[in-house]
C-alpha cells in the first residue's frame, strides 16, 4: 500500500459519466483519493456522503476529492444519482490503480477469507507525493479528520 512521500504513475479511468479521468488533471493541487469497497452499501455510502457534505470546505482549502471503487460506471452513475454526490467516482473493474496503490487484498468477514477493497484514504500534495495516508479507514468522523490535516497542509 501506498506510504508517506509516495507518488503514483498516471492513470486514466472513467467517471460515473462515462468521461475519462485522468491524473495528470489533478497535477498542482492537493488531492484526497478515497477508495471503498461497493458503492451503495451502508458504510460506503455513509463515507462518500460525508465527503460530499464537506466538499465545500475541502474546495476552500484547495484540495479535489476522488472516490475509486471496481463498482461499473453505471453503478457509480446511479449511486451519484441517488445520494447528489458531487465529484468524480472512478471505475476500476480491472484493478489497475487498485493493484498499482495497493487497496486490493485478502480480507476476513464472519470468519471467510476473500479478496477485496480495502477502505483507505490517501491525501496527495500539489506536488503529486503522498502526504498522508489512511489505509485502515473507520467510516466515522474519517472525512473531518481528512478535512483537518488538508487545511493543515493547506497552511503549511
Amino acid at each position: 500500500m501506498l506510504q508517506v512521500g509516495d507518488s503514483v504513475e498516471d492513470f486514466t479511468l472513467h467517471d460515473q459519466a462515462g468521461e475519462p479521468v485522468s491524473w495528470a488533471d489533478y497535477r498542482g493541487r492537493p488531492v484526497v483519493v478515497f477508495f471503498y469497497p461497493k458503492a451503495n452499501t451502508p458504510g460506503c455510502t455513509q463515507e462518500a456522503c460525508d465527503f460530499r457534505d464537506l466538499k465545500g470546505e475541502l474546495d476552500a482549502a484547495g484540495a479535489a476529492v476522488i472516490g475509486i471503487s471496481a463498482d461499473s460506471v453505471r453503478k457509480q452513475a446511479n449511486w451519484t444519482k441517488k445520494h447528489s454526490l458531487s465529484f468524480p467516482l472512478l471505475s476500476d473493474p480491472e484493478r489497475v490503480v487498485l493493484d498499482a496503490w495497493g487497496v486490493w487484498g485478502k480480507k476476513k468477514m464472519y470468519g471467510k477469507e476473500y479478496e477485496g477493497i480495502h477502505r483507505a484514504t490517501f491525501l496527495f500534495d500539489a506536488s503529486g507525493a503522498v502526504a498522508e495516508a489512511w489505509p485502515k479507514v473507520k467510516v466515522k468522523g474519517h472525512a473531518d479528520a481528512v478535512l483537518a490535516r488538508v487545511r493543515e497542509l493547506a497552511s503549511g
